[in-house]
């Protein structure tokens, strides 16, 4: 069993990290190919017009001066990696609902489907008071990994899997909800000044339409969404 794995926060990331622990838990063999520098929002860009700077900092490990998408091409088709599973994260924030289309991270999952590649996009949903416990999170992922990727997974789709953020005291992994991706937007707003428009919105206080993603995940859950591309 080899492994992809990337990110959009950047090589030096701690949930690229724990998501390597994670992988290593299950007894899997993986490659980092991930972005030398946050590349966070970026949706499914990709290089096509400049050269791709690559760095070697280990073996089996490429900073790539690109995108999350441009890192699972540049693996399939340049550095000869052949992934049986590609793992994108783990986010530092969640990924749900009209996240989707922007995220990075859940770019380079479905980068890896439409090349028929199994493929998984890994979140954790953050709140601004709590501390993220990166150790705690590798436990829950190495445990959802071997649960999800045991499960059907047609041609042509990938896994969205977003984690809530929990108090330091919640050992457990939390249940995991098979959601949908909510449709209602984000509350966006602007901010005027003399420089411009200042983009705020507040990602909390977001809809949480029932049976979605944003709901099983602001609830305390693990939120499971199978897309397609």
């Amino acid at each position: 069993m080899h492994v992809l794995i990337t990110n959009d926060d950047g090589i030096h990331a701690p949930g690229l990290q724990a998501l390597a622990d994670a992988v290593s838990q299950l007894g899997w063999d993986y490659t980092i190919v991930a972005p030398a520098t946050e590349q966070s929002m970026c949706g499914h860009r990709v290089t096509t017009h400049q050269h791709l700077k690559v760095e070697t900092p280990e073996e089996r490990r490429y900073a790539v001066h690109g995108t999350p998408a441009d890192c699972v091409r540049l693996a399939l088709f340049a550095l000869n990696v052949k992934p049986d599973l590609v793992l994108s994260g783990i986010n530092a924030g969640g990924n749900l609902g009209q996240d989707i289309v922007i995220s990075g991270t859940v770019a380079a999952a479905r980068e890896a489907a439409y090349h028929g590649i199994r493929a998984m996009a890994l979140s954790h949903y953050m709140i601004r008071e709590l501390t993220v416990d990166w150790q705690r999170t590798a436990r829950w992922v190495t445990e959802i990994l071997a649960e999800t990727h045991a499960q059907v997974q047609p041609h042509g789709s990938f896994w969205n899997i977003n984690l809530p953020h929990l108090p330091a005291t919640h050992a457990a992994l939390p249940p995991r909800i098979r959601s949908t991706p909510a449709r209602s937007p984000l509350n966006v707003a602007y901010t005027q000044s003399e420089h411009g428009y200042a983009y705020s919105a507040s990602y909390a206080s977001r809809p949480q339409d029932p049976g979605s993603d944003v709901a099983a995940c602001f609830d305390g859950n693990v939120a499971i969404s199978l897309l397609c591309v």
